[in-house]
């Protein structure tokens, strides 16, 4: 075991200790039991010296022994909707997965977008990007990832060698997966955890709703712009493929796609399932407004989409189902539990007034909003290169809130820049697993994802400054 993590393991309940037992106040007897808490659990987080998921098993412990809240208020929130509502579109990766119908998707973006270097390129970042909105970041990397080593194998195996404008185009394909896959996932509610905390935080403590389409309409613009600025850095600033030439990669392409053969009737079947729940999911709030008494919500919606594909028999004969129980043993229940922790440590904060009292500090003081805003963004984009960007806003998230209040501005004009900032890690390899999957690749050196993904950085927290000053006045 690494020495970080022992220390870590170590560190956390001591400090905990420490800051239980201190003589003096430093919010309140709660606020400081709810402080040490975190602290806990920040520790173990940042350290990993056990899994998130553990640590985020702590308030479930922790605030009823501290009599904080009751088991019964605390265990709540690993019931919360916004858990079920991840837990349905879990299932639906899980089916496109299954049936290769995600691979089959990405191929044909990857094709549609034409051979030349830069397009291949291109195509490759808009396949990702387009998968990580339904799939996890992680799992539409690793489809995405031998696909485009078989193209750069090409360049390898051609005459004149792998040459400098063949590793500039290898490093561009393998940043711009990587890259589009964290900022895909933006777009909507399900594509990225912390977009699913900030969701849960807010209905169960501040009764604010954001519906799916309402979240698409700011993530789907902010995704595509930033998947577009990661492409012209990539191919016409940083690592230019000029003169480079070669038309193999389409045979790539067709070859992939000829050994998925045609189009399966499960993949049809997933795919229709998956169409009624994206148009449920976008037209909801129009179909409310019609039928009333129906009161659908995204998470019912998510729900219908995963019992579809357990109930729904491709072959009713042979027993024959899309995905079985069995299935889920390959599901992120850590995730889950990740988010009901996150919730959980929140509602321990708004309890115990820590949220009240970070509200009154701010607003006791003369700090001006746009610059809180800013070095709130840059703090949330910088801190997620160096851990868990889903625990960093399960922590942070009821703090941005309170500063928020203090600030008197709607807690949204905030929160939403700053849980947005948690994806835009471009700099490092172990601050996103797309990061670490195409580092591994052994095309991508550490110092030359750092000296992209830092401009990178930079240009999300000036995108995510003017959608606070301009956008979300607008939107929200």
């Amino acid at each position: 075991m690494e020495k970080s993590k022992i220390l870590g393991l170590l560190l956390g309940p001591i400090a905990f200790l420490i800051l239980i037992n201190l003589p003096m106040e430093l919010v309140s007897e709660k606020g400081d039991s709810v402080i040490a808490v975190a602290v806990w659990m920040l520790i173990w987080w940042i350290t990993e010296a056990v899994s998130i998921s553990v640590t985020a098993l702590l308030p479930l412990f922790l605030l009823p022994l501290l009599k904080i809240l009751p088991i019964a208020e605390v265990g709540a929130n690993y019931g919360s909707p916004i858990v079920f509502l991840f837990f349905g579109g879990f299932v639906m990766a899980l089916a496109l997965e299954k049936v290769n119908l995600h691979k089959r998707i990405a191929l044909n973006i990857i094709r549609l977008t034409g051979t030349t270097p830069n397009k291949v390129i291109l195509g490759f970042m808009i396949a990702t990007a387009s998968l990580s909105m339904w799939i996890s970041n992680t799992a539409s990397t690793v489809v995405m990832l031998p696909i485009a080593l078989s193209v750069i194998n090409l360049l390898i195996d051609d005459e004149d060698g792998f040459t400098k404008n063949d590793k500039n185009f290898a490093l561009s394909v393998m940043l711009g997966i990587a890259f589009s896959a964290n900022a895909g996932g933006i777009a909507t509610v399900i594509g990225t955890p912390p977009n699913s905390v900030l969701i849960g935080l807010l209905e169960n403590e501040y009764n604010t709703e954001i519906s799916f389409l309402k979240w698409m309409t700011l993530g789907l613009p902010f995704s595509i712009i930033m998947v577009a600025i990661c492409y012209l850095v990539l191919v016409k600033w940083m690592f230019p493929n000029r003169d480079l030439k070669f038309n193999a990669s389409k045979e790539v392409i067709d070859t992939e796609l000829k050994k998925l053969g045609p189009t399966s009737g499960k993949e049809k079947l997933v795919l229709a399932i998956f169409g009624v729940t994206v148009f449920l999911w976008i037209f909801r709030t129009l179909i409310n407004a019609f039928f009333p008494k129906l009161g659908l919500t995204d998470t019912m919606i998510s729900i219908f989409a995963a019992i579809a594909l357990f109930a729904i028999p491709y072959n009713l004969k042979k027993g024959d189902f899309i995905i079985r129980w069995k299935d889920t043993s390959k599901l992120a229940w850590g995730i889950l539990i990740l988010f009901g922790g996150g919730l959980a440590l929140a509602k321990g904060m708004s309890t115990s007034g820590i949220v009240d009292m970070v509200a009154e500090s701010i607003a006791n003081s003369e700090i001006s909003v746009l610059l809180t805003a800013s070095l709130l963004i840059l703090l949330m984009l910088f801190m997620t290169e160096l851990m868990s960007n889903v625990a960093l806003v399960a922590v942070l998230a009821p703090v941005v809130a309170g500063i928020a209040i203090g600030l008197d501005i709607p807690i949204l004009y905030l929160l939403i820049p700053v849980t947005i900032a948690s994806s835009c890690a471009f700099m490092l390899p172990m601050a996103t697993p797309p990061n670490a999957i195409v580092f591994a690749s052994g095309y991508v050196k550490i110092a030359q994802m750092a000296r992209i993904g830092i401009f990178l950085n930079l240009i999300a927290v000036g995108l995510l400054i003017l959608v606070f000053q301009f956008v979300l006045p607008i939107l929200f």
